[in-house]
């Protein structure tokens, strides 16, 4: 997709009739499918990432548990955690990849 958008964005600049204005707005058509598709890899690995395990741990401590036991709760969190990501990454790699070819038809 980069590539393309370079490759888009140079051939703005083929047409030698064209205004400085016009350029610029097929540059920025240019870069849209880049956009969109950096927004859909953003949005997949923001619903990764583990972080009811630090709002468990910040919990416990505001609730007065020992650091000790809390950190140790939170790495038995963020192991689980993992696993359980590592199980999905199969599936969300094929979602996006799904996704990220559906813009380039």
């Amino acid at each position: 997709l980069q590539g393309a958008m370079f490759h888009c964005s140079a051939w703005c600049y083929e047409d030698s009739t064209a205004t400085m204005q016009q350029v610029q707005q097929c540059i920025k058509q240019c870069h849209v499918p880049l956009a969109q598709a950096q927004a859909i890899v953003t949005a997949k690995l923001e619903h990764f990432q583990p972080l009811h395990c630090n709002d468990k741990a910040k919990d416990a401590l505001e609730a007065g548990g020992m650091e000790a036991r809390v950190r140790g709760q939170l790495d038995a969190c963020l192991a689980a955690c993992g696993d359980d990501h590592l199980r999905l990454v199969p599936a969300m790699a094929k979602k996006m990849k799904d996704s990220l070819a559906a813009l380039q038809q």
